[in-house]
């Protein structure tokens, strides 16, 4: 709220300032300030259009800040598809309370007054009087002055000139052509290169290691040694590799990891001691949980259990951070989702003050969610204070990133429902299992760190003691209860402390599995009803964007699909990500070879409806995207796993979609000029692995509830069910 009590859009609550979020440069250029970081969604293109549309300049005019501590407003973690409605509201209205006060400027520079006064690209023009003035001549280098106060509109929707169209992002060029893009690319004077020796398991324990042997190494500058946490510093990337695998192989470790059986795993949760907790329109209570019981006039009850493995973000481009440390401060070139978060982190784990601590966001190589990224972030700043007044850069191998990353937990849904005679759902269930979601950076702890390096070195800090969620709409029970109309929801979460993997927030959370399961059985409860899918969603389904999205992705692809056993099929499926953000449908055309059990995805569609469309093509590149990862995680992805160790540690052991096997997608983007920004990023992934099990089950009648849909598992299934050799 502001200084009179009126609730602001978006993070302007954190921060009213107009100085904060904008300001106008001499030069004739405009900043705009955001805490939020660009990993891949856009979110730099889609603030710099909401800037220039309100301001009325061009967009060659704008500059983007983002995700520098100490330079923009602590935004938090860049997460759950909130950017736009924090920081792109934000920027909305403060942009507009800027261009008001920047017309009152103007009005009493040419003496007249400002409702008669018009702006082309930062030029204000009186038509009375034909006198004119730039906004670099009224404010050009000086600070905005006050607050927001909400009291100023934005733009009509009607009057847009760029937001809402297609836009080239803003530093495609520079990813195109090899430009310095990625933190990978950043070059620095005097940066030398640092490596680190992993565990050979989680847990081990370094019984010898021979540093000497490796200090005696052309171009080694220092080896760091500090409990089972072991470093090397080289004055280039070739002899640090060297130098870390030299280091690598005279360590002696004692493991003692003990992991369950990766192929009984859902088992393996629903045996281990949980809490169980019932959730209310998204939101976990500390009450007892009712039982299920048939209700009276059931026709048919039906029950299923939907599974998903560990999975991993797997980033292109492994993770890496440039650390400096001098005079007693320390500044971090990072990938981090949460900037500030991550200087809170690394000022307990390496004791010093918040404010001696920067970090500047530079994008790394594909990740929503927690990767390496903050831990890589550690390293590096570990033996940068090895090596004061030098920049050390750092980056993990293929192999650590694999191994030693958060992973997303393996889940086991299960549900039960009841049908009337009119094939209408009368009773509703569903009961999830799941390990803790959250493990992004919290502050360091003299006992306890959220970051890998500090459960290795000295002195050593334990993980965070994992605790159930009762946040609306996160972790495990994200979109467990249900968007559909049902006259009774049964929905239970079950938390699993236990945690025999690393894991941590992962795209959409328990999205994925949970509308994996609740879709996959929406489409099982329409075949006992004898009702085609779409139209058994749509009698349940009184949201007319949500029948929106779903009808038009339907006549996209071609609906209605032929009957079950053809070999080629068609599914669907919807959400509406967290019950409050952006609307997806998703369906997808396969074909099955009976053969061999290989599943060709051949067509997908994906409809969205994310409120008031900013920017076309990176609302359309993310739902795209999410479609195209639901179909690598359901069809290929899995973390391998013996009794002792994680076994993933590249693509042959962690396969994921290729370039030949992805397909055509497309995007059909309902715009709602007006209407609140919804998060996008997160919404097509649960209804794009639901959508491709319903296509694979409309060509073959087989129903796959277990990801991943391995050709060996589908053949298995299809043999079972008296189909293939």
């Amino acid at each position: 709220m502001n200084g009179n009590g009126k609730k602001l859009p978006g993070s302007l609550a954190k921060d009213a300032r107009i100085a904060s979020w904008v300001a106008i440069e001499a030069d004739g250029t405009v900043t705009v300030r955001t805490g939020k970081v660009e990993i891949g969604q856009g979110i730099r293109t889609a603030v710099a259009m909401i800037a220039a549309e309100e301001l009325d300049v061009a967009m060659a005019r704008i500059r983007v800040v983002s995700g520098i501590t100490g330079e923009v407003v602590d935004e938090g973690v860049t997460s759950g598809s909130g950017s736009m409605e924090q920081t792109g509201r934000a920027l909305r209205q403060v942009t507009a309370e800027a261009r008001a006060a920047l017309m009152a400027k103007a009005a009493a520079h040419l003496g007249v007054d400002a409702a008669t006064l018009e702006v082309e690209d930062g030029t204000v023009r009186s038509p009375a009087t034909n006198s004119q003035v730039t906004y670099w001549e009224l404010q050009g280098g000086q600070a905005f002055v006050g607050e927001a106060t909400g009291a100023v509109a934005p733009k009509d929707p009607a009057s847009y000139t760029l937001v809402g169209k297609r836009m080239v992002e803003i530093d495609a060029v520079a990813k195109v052509t090899g430009g310095a893009a990625f933190i990978h690319d950043l070059a620095m004077d005097g940066l030398v290169h640092g490596r680190v020796v992993r565990p050979p398991s989680q847990g081990a324990k370094l019984l010898s290691v021979d540093a000497a042997a490796a200090r005696r190494l052309e171009g080694v500058i220092e080896v760091v040694e500090s409990g089972s946490f072991l470093g090397i510093v080289a004055t280039d990337e070739w002899q640090a590799i060297k130098a870390r695998d030299a280091l690598a192989l005279s360590a002696q470790w004692e493991e003692s990891a003990r992991l369950p059986d990766e192929d009984n795993i859902s088992a393996w949760l629903i045996d281990n001691e949980s809490a169980a907790h019932p959730v209310i329109d998204g939101t976990p209570q500390d009450a007892p949980v009712s039982a299920i019981a048939v209700p009276e006039g059931a026709a048919k009850t039906l029950e299923a259990s939907y599974t998903r493995p560990y999975h991993m973000h797997a980033s292109l481009g492994p993770s890496a951070a440039v650390a400096l440390f001098a005079d007693g401060r320390l500044t971090v070139h990072s990938p981090s989702q949460g900037p500030y978060p991550l200087a809170r982190a690394l000022a307990g784990s390496l004791g010093l003050e918040n404010d001696a601590i920067t970090i500047i966001h530079v994008q790394g190589a594909g990740c929503y969610g927690h990767n390496g990224a903050d831990d890589v972030s550690l390293d590096a700043a570990l033996l940068a204070q090895a090596v004061p007044g030098r920049p050390v850069r750092l980056q993990w191998t293929r192999a650590d990133e694999h191994l030693w990353e958060p992973y997303g937990p393996a889940m086991v849904v299960m549900t039960n429902a009841s049908l009337d005679n009119d094939g209408k759902i009368i009773d509703w269930n569903l009961d999830l299992w799941s390990t803790t979601h959250q493990g992004r950076p919290r502050p360091t702890t003299a006992t306890h760190s959220s970051l890998l390096a500090d459960w290795y070195r000295e002195p050593v800090r334990a993980r965070p003691v994992a605790k159930p969620n009762f946040s609306n709409e996160s972790g495990a029970h994200r979109n467990a209860w249900s968007t559909y109309d049902l006259p009774r929801q049964r929905v239970v979460s079950h938390f699993v402390a236990k945690t025999p993997l690393r894991t941590s927030s992962f795209r959409g959370l328990g999205n994925y599995a949970n509308i994996f399961a609740i879709e996959s059985f929406m489409d099982e409860l329409a075949q006992a009803a004898g009702i085609d899918p779409l139209e058994f969603r749509l009698a349940h389904l009184g949201d007319e964007r949500g029948r929106a999205v779903l009808n038009a992705a339907a006549e996209a692809i071609g609906w209605p699909p032929g009957g079950p056993g053809s070999g080629t099929g068609k599914g669907i499926a919807f959400n509406r990500y967290k019950n409050a953000k952006a609307y997806a449908a998703v369906a997808m055309e396969v074909e099955v070879n009976e053969e061999n059990g290989e599943i060709i995805v051949k067509r997908a569609v994906v409809a969205g409806d994310a409120g008031q469309v900013v920017s076309a093509d990176g609302l359309a590149c993310q739902l795209e995207g999410g479609v195209i990862q639901a179909i690598s995680w359901t069809l290929k992805e899995r973390v391998r796993f013996g009794p002792q160790r994680v076994t993933s540690a590249d693509w042959e052991s962690y396969p994921i979609l290729t370039f030949t096997e992805a397909p055509m997608v497309e995007c059909i983007l309902l715009n709602q000029p007006g209407l609140p920004y919804l998060g996008a990023g997160e919404g097509s992934q649960g209804p794009g692995g639901a959508a491709l099990a319903n296509a694979v089950f409309n060509a073959t009648g087989v129903r796959l509830r277990e990801i991943p849909f391995t050709p060996e598992r589908v053949k298995r299934m299809m043999v079972a069910a008296g189909r293939g050799p």
